[in-house]
């Protein structure tokens, strides 16, 4: 069989078979038969730089050399693949290594509690933790977040699709905005006057008696919100928070789901201000790219019983054994460092394209995370001056460079923010190309809509 007309039978199949909550299937047709590093092959043969990564899982890339041979090794021993949460000499390796890389004072003394094998499920977890140990019921979450799709996950993010005012068990969520430089919620037009005004407002609602608030379990939040644009929130504001949830007995979580294990330029998003979280939520890296999720936390905040929270897929051997190749090569690589160095790399070529294209908002992130936001330089500006977001020329300059063998997706308000999440083992070759790639995508998309009128 041709290779297209396999693609088209792939695709076809897909669509009559699978739900239509699809997300990147819909956006990027693709039917991946190979894969290597950062570059994937279609069933059409046609090869494509990764820079979605698994939405951020895959930060050693495609079939990692020492990844594949850890995992060839285990199911070579006949050692058991699924274990709930009984230890195996997997997992107290994978453990060992996890506690050796968290951030301060949890480093080698947290408790480890293994979820079910998605972000979202750490995250419920970690919310219910919180509420069990403090007795409260109340969450802060931030406007913009992205946690997960269960429940009590989607109640503390912040796209209207998914979010509400309670959680699955009418648990209070109240939503603060979140540091956003470029769109400032406070109007400010600066992401560190704007964090200042989010940590104050914080202070404000849990130490007035009539804010109608009350003391939360926990407050959750993203150091860099992902799917929310790639907005990064200032270290001074993180310090606050982690200030103002210390001095009155609230349960700082931080969701490194996307962040976390050198996606940033540190090991963890939350160390480059000195934060250490009382929990800090884990997925995608951690797995090695294979389903793995879980919660580390304060000691004295492990009050559950067994059974209190559980889940059966919690012991994946060979996400331990993945995840601990992982983790590993990431420090002894020192992959956080060339995530820094490379994403400065991108940002630059990408801002020089901003120079001359005013279609480029602004360009933004840090480590391997990067967003372009998109907007209409010809729209009516907001009331601060700055452009309307341009959702159709991100849409079309996401299927523009898929046209040129890129494959990323888009996040933010209404899709503008065109976003890279490339392994951390992109080439400095790889990593111009990209922006080589982007450059002719955006003039190709531009030229389309002069030619249709839009």
């Amino acid at each position: 069989m041709p290779n297209g007309a396999l693609r088209a039978e792939l695709l076809e199949r897909q669509e009559r078979r699978e739900s239509s909550a699809r997300t990147y299937a819909s956006s990027l047709p693709v039917a991946p038969v190979h894969a290597a590093g950062a570059v994937v092959t279609g069933a059409d043969g046609r090869t494509y730089l990764d820079c979605l990564s698994g939405a951020g899982t895959l930060v050693l890339g495609h079939n990692h050399p020492a990844t594949i041979a850890a995992l060839q090794a285990v199911l070579a021993s006949g050692a058991p693949l699924h274990t709930l949460d009984m230890i195996t000499p997997q997992k107290d390796a994978f453990s060992g290594e996890l506690l050796r890389r968290l951030p301060g004072t949890l480093r080698g003394d947290a408790r480890l509690h293994f979820c079910s094998p998605a972000g979202t499920d750490a995250v419920e977890a970690a919310l219910k933790l919180a509420r069990h140990a403090t007795g409260r019921r109340g969450v802060v979450a931030f406007t913009g977040a992205y946690h997960g799709m269960t429940l009590g996950a989607s109640a503390v993010s912040g796209p209207p699709r998914m979010s509400g005012t309670v959680g699955a068990d009418g648990v209070p969520v109240t939503r603060l905005p979140y540091p956003y430089g470029l769109r400032c919620p406070f109007g400010t037009g600066s992401g560190e006057r704007s964090g200042e005004l989010s940590a104050r407002l914080l202070e404000s609602l849990v130490t007035d008696p009539s804010s109608g608030v009350g003391l939360p379990a926990a407050v959750i939040l993203e150091v860099v919100q992902g799917e929310g644009g790639v907005v990064e929130g200032p270290d001074a504001w993180l310090r606050e928070i982690r200030r103002i949830t210390a001095e009155h007995g609230i349960v700082l979580v931080v969701d490194e789901v996307q962040t976390g294990v050198g996606r940033t330029g540190h090991y963890w998003a939350c160390e480059r201000a000195g934060v250490t979280p009382d929990v800090l939520v884990t997925s995608k890296a951690v797995g090695g790219g294979l389903p793995l999720a879980l919660i580390a936390y304060r000691p004295d905040l492990d009050t559950w019983l067994p059974g209190h929270h559980t889940g059966t897929f919690r012991g994946n051997t060979l996400a331990m054994v993945a995840g601990e190749i992982a983790l590993r090569t990431v420090a002894d690589e020192q992959l956080t460092e060339r995530a820094l160095k490379l994403g400065e790399r991108l940002r630059r070529g990408l801002r020089d394209i901003a120079a001359h294209r005013p279609e480029f908002g602004e360009v933004r992130g840090r480590g391997l995370m990067t967003g372009v936001e998109l907007v209409d330089p010809d729209g009516t500006p907001d009331r601060d001056g700055v452009p309307p977001g341009h959702p159709a020329l991100a849409h079309a300059l996401r299927a523009a460079c898929l046209d040129r063998g890129l494959l990323l997706e888009l996040g933010g308000r209404d899709d503008t923010v065109l976003r890279l999440l490339p392994p951390l083992v992109l080439t400095d070759d790889q990593a111009d190309s990209v922006v080589e790639r982007i450059a002719a995508a955006l003039e190709a998309a531009l030229e389309a809509a002069l030619e249709t009128g839009r």
